[in-house]
C-alpha cells in the first residue's frame, strides 16, 4: 500500500568488484555503499540476495534504523508479518519521527488484525505535511474503514500503588469550629482524621463492543472498572461503570452517540455512589490527526453514606486533540459539572481545564504529562466550620512512563506518578495526595 513511499530513495550504484585469476571476485563497501546496495536489491525484490547485506549492516554504526526498516520491509513482503512488526518497532525506537517506517508498521499491524494499534500509528503519520496527497488520502480512507469495522477492544492492567493519603484526609493539623456567631474555637485533629499512607494492590480494565447494524447505525456497549485494595480494607476503593446505546454516523469523520449509563462505586465495603443516567457525545476527526469531542452527561445518584449525598449530577465536556512533533498527541479539555444534592451545603458547581501531552520517545519509551485546575463553589455553608460558602481550588498533575520494548508474558510495564491538591477556605478540606502506580498492562 505504501511501498512506493517507503523505498522511493534512489539506490546508489555499487562499486565494481575486483576479481583475481581464479575468478573469485570481492568488493570492499563503505557503510553507505552497503546500505545503498541493500536498498537496490530490495527495490528489485531480490530479497534472498538482500538479506545477508541487511544482516551485515548490524556492524555499521549509525545505520541501525535503516537496517531494521529494510529487514521489516523484507519480512512483510515475504509474509512474515509478526517479524515485520518487531523490526519496524525497533526502527521507531531509534527514531520515532520516521513517518515512512510508521506507515509500514501501521500496515503490518492492520494485516495482523490489530486495528486499534494500526489506527494509532496511521493517525500519527497523517500529520506529516510532507506526505504526498495520494498517500494522505489513502491514510484518511484507511482510518475511516478501521473505525467503521471496529468490533471490540479491551485492555487491563494490574500492579502496586504506594499512596501517601489512602483515606483522603485533611492536611490541616487543627481546624476552627464555629461554636457561635463570630466565635471560632480551634480544635486539634486526632490521628484518625490525619492522612494515612499505604501500599495498595490495584487494577483496572476498559473495553467495548461495536455492533454494526447498517452503514449509518451501530450499537455500542462499553465498560470500565478499577479497584485498589489495601491491608486496611476500610479504604478499599472499587468502581464499575457500564454504558450502552446507539451510534449514528453523520459522515465519514463525524459520529453522534447516546447511551444509558450506570455506575457503582464502593469505598470501604460500602456503597459510596450508585448512579444511573444518560450521556451523549459527538466526535469529529479533522485533518492531520486532529480530533474534537463533546459530551453531555446527566445522572441520578444515591449514596450509602447518607441521603444528604443523594441527588443529580450534570456535566458538559469538550476535548481537542492533535498530533505534534510527529510522535506526540497533545490535548486540551474543559468541563463544567453541577451536583444538585439533597444537602445544599454539599451541592456545588465546578469548572476546570486540563492540558496534556504524551507519545513515543526513542528507545521504545512511552511518556506523558498532564495537569489540570478547577474551581468548585458550594451552594451553602457548613455551619460547623463557617458562615461562608465553601470554595475549593483543585489542582492535579500526572506523569507517565512506559516501555514498549519490554514484554512480560505479553504485558508492558509502566510507572505513573499522580498528585492532587485541594485548597479550601475550610481548612478541614485542605488535602494533598501523592501516589505512584507500578503496573503491567496488556492491550487487545
Amino acid at each position: 500500500m505504501f511501498a512506493a513511499l517507503l523505498l522511493a530513495a534512489q539506490a546508489a550504484t555499487s562499486p565494481a568488484p575486483a576479481c583475481d585469476a581464479t575468478g573469485t571476485c570481492s568488493a570492499r563497501l563503505t557503510g553507505d555503499e552497503l546500505l545503498a546496495t541493500a536498498e537496490k536489491l530490495v527495490l528489485a525484490r531480490e530479497f534472498d540476495a538482500a538479506r545477508p547485506l541487511i544482516a551485515a549492516l548490524e556492524q555499521v554504526p549509525g545505520k541501525q534504523m535503516e537496517r531494521h526498516f529494510l529487514a521489516g520491509y523484507v519480512a512483510i513482503e515475504t509474509g512474515a508479518v509478526k517479524e515485520a512488526i518487531t523490526e519496524f518497532r525497533a526502527a521507531l525506537a531509534i527514531d520515532p519521527s520516521q513517518t515512512r517506517v510508521r506507515l509500514e508498521l501501521a500496515r503490518a499491524l492492520l494485516m495482523d488484525g490489530d486495528k486499534s494499534a494500526a489506527d494509532h500509528h496511521f493517525r500519527l503519520a497523517s500529520q506529516d505535511k510532507n506526505l504526498p496527497p495520494e498517500i494522505a488520502a489513502t491514510v484518511r480512507s484507511t482510518r475511516g474503514i478501521i473505525r467503521d469495522q471496529r468490533i471490540w477492544n479491551f485492555r487491563f492492567d494490574f500492579g502496586l500503588a504506594p499512596d501517601t493519603n489512602i483515606n483522603n484526609a485533611t492536611s490541616a493539623e487543627q481546624v476552627d469550629l464555629l461554636v457561635s456567631p463570630n466565635n471560632r474555637v480551634p480544635f486539634a485533629l486526632n490521628d484518625d482524621a490525619k492522612p494515612r499512607s499505604g501500599l495498595g494492590l490495584t487494577g483496572s480494565f476498559s473495553g467495548g463492543l461495536r455492533l454494526k447494524q447498517d452503514a449509518k447505525l451501530a450499537w455500542l456497549i462499553d465498560g470500565d472498572g478499577q479497584f485498589t485494595h489495601y491491608e486496611e480494607d476500610d479504604f478499599d476503593d472499587y468502581m464499575l461503570q457500564l454504558a450502552a446505546g446507539p451510534e449514528w454516523k453523520l459522515s465519514a469523520k463525524t459520529a453522534v452517540t447516546a447511551q444509558l449509563v450506570g455506575l457503582q462505586r464502593w469505598f470501604g465495603g460500602k456503597t459510596a455512589q450508585q448512579q444511573i443516567g444518560v450521556k451523549t457525545g459527538l466526535t469529529t476527526f479533522l485533518d492531520q490527526g486532529q480530533r474534537l469531542g463533546f459530551q453531555l452527561d446527566a445522572r441520578r445518584t444515591e449514596s450509602g453514606f447518607g441521603t444528604s449525598y443523594d441527588g443529580w449530577q450534570y456535566g458538559a465536556y469538550g476535548t481537542y486533540e492533535r498530533v505534534v512533533a510527529k510522535t506526540m498527541i497533545a490535548s486540551a479539555s474543559g468541563f463544567v459539572r453541577r451536583e444538585s444534592l439533597r444537602s445544599e451545603s454539599l451541592s456545588n458547581s465546578e469548572f476546570g481545564v486540563n492540558l496534556g501531552i504524551g507519545g513515543e520517545l526513542p528507545h521504545g519509551i512511552n511518556a506523558g504529562l498532564s495537569g489540570g485546575i478547577s474551581l468548585a463553589r458550594y451552594d451553602a455553608p457548613i455551619t460547623l466550620f463557617s458562615d461562608s460558602d465553601r470554595r475549593d481550588t483543585r489542582i492535579s498533575a500526572r506523569a507517565y512512563l512506559g516501555s514498549r520494548a519490554i514484554r512480560v508474558l505479553g504485558f508492558s510495564p509502566s510507572v505513573t506518578y499522580s498528585y492532587t491538591h485541594i485548597g479550601s477556605n475550610y481548612a478541614f478540606y485542605d488535602s494533598d495526595r501523592h501516589r505512584f502506580r507500578f503496573a503491567l498492562a496488556r492491550y487487545f
